[in-house]
């Protein structure tokens, strides 16, 4: 089975968020015919493991998708359909790099499930015994790494209030909740000038409101947070004072941030310049698995996986059979340095989660 076919099946089997158990089996299947030990922990993750004892490297995929089905098929040269850049390109590129993994020690290939969402696979995950280093699979392209995400609070504000006629002098509870949001973004870039990388950054996620005996008005917003901010202290600087909002705290992931030395950045380095190419480091503005895995094990870490991660999440995602070929080649290497003793010492951390 080749690294096309491998993508092509697991992109076949559709996996949004919620309702990723028939790829997880798919996926469990092609690892056992790759040789892996496939299983599914009760997470509902798949696993596929080879070798044995330390060290320990885990590749950190996810098999779940946005909503939305595309047609699959190949065309022109790339695999077209849901979940082809984001994020099973990296998982395909993972097991067929993985197989026959000489060792020493033991390489973990992991399909987590609901990273799109609340990331309940990886946080299971955080209950096995650390690894000794992590690449977290998400697309930055085959000859790019990933080094820093920015964190993540999402909270829910209600406002409440007693009904009033739209005619009234007095603000509504919507009027409220779009004064407070003004508010918080007017506060969101506490550096002018500063990258969006290094920025706060809040967008509104939804509205609800409800009409009846009580006027109340839900606004759920995503806040995104720069290395050096904690979600301990933005919760602490959300505006508040009379009539303020009730809030309810729906995620926090803290921020992470690696360096040039990290171990595991200088594996991937090292295979992309081997292939004949000068390696990008990515510091993106969404958040991924990795945040939550790196700093709780304390082990090195980075991101890496095929594909244009401005296509993700898009009707026209697809991946380059070239590149994701590429991307298998780096991704062997990268194994088989860790393996030799490469992930000694430890990531740089984002701030410690509360």
């Amino acid at each position: 089975m080749d690294d096309v076919e491998v993508l092509e099946r697991l992109v076949r089997a559709p996996s949004p968020s919620g309702a990723e158990a028939p790829a997880v089996r798919e996926f469990c299947r092609i690892a056992a015919r790759l040789g892996y030990r496939a299983r599914i922990d009760r997470a509902g993750n798949g696993i596929a493991g080879t070798g044995r004892g330390r060290p320990r490297t885990v590749f950190l995929g996810h098999i779940d998708t946005v909503p939305g089905r595309l047609p699959v098929g190949r065309h022109r040269g790339r695999l077209h359909g849901r979940g082809a850049v984001d994020a099973k390109g990296a998982l395909a590129a993972a097991l067929v790099a993985g197989q026959g993994f000489p060792g020493p020690g033991t390489l973990e290939v992991v399909a987590c499930v609901g990273e799109e969402t609340d990331s309940r696979g990886a946080l299971h995950r955080l209950r096995r015994s650390p690894a000794d280093a992590v690449i977290a699979g998400e697309p930055n392209r085959w000859d790019g790494v990933g080094v820093g995400y920015k964190g993540c609070l999402r909270v829910a504000a209600r406002f409440d209030g007693p009904a009033r006629h739209v005619s009234s002098p007095f603000p509504t509870s919507a009027d409220r909740a779009l004064a407070w949001v003004g508010r918080l973004a007017s506060g969101a870039v506490p550096t002018p000038g500063a990258s969006p990388f290094r920025s706060l950054t809040s967008k509104v996620m939804s509205v609800r409101t409800e009409n009846g005996p009580r006027d109340a008005t839900t606004i759920t917003v995503d806040i995104r947070l720069p290395p050096g901010a904690s979600t301990r202290e933005v919760l602490a600087r959300l505006p508040r004072d009379r009539g303020a909002p009730v809030l309810r705290t729906i995620a926090r992931i803290e921020p992470w941030e690696t360096t040039t030395s990290d171990p595991v950045v200088e594996a991937l380095v090292a295979a992309i310049r081997a292939e004949g190419a000068r390696p990008t480091l990515w510091r993106k503005t969404g958040t991924s698995d990795v945040n939550l895995v790196a700093s709780a094990w304390g082990c090195p870490a980075a991101v890496y996986g095929p594909g244009d991660p401005h296509l993700d999440h898009s009707a026209r995602e697809s991946l380059a059979e070239a590149e994701l070929r590429r991307s298998v080649r780096v991704l062997r290497a990268a194994f088989t340095r860790l393996a030799a003793g490469g992930a000694r010492g430890g990531s740089a951390r984002g701030p410690p989660r509360p």
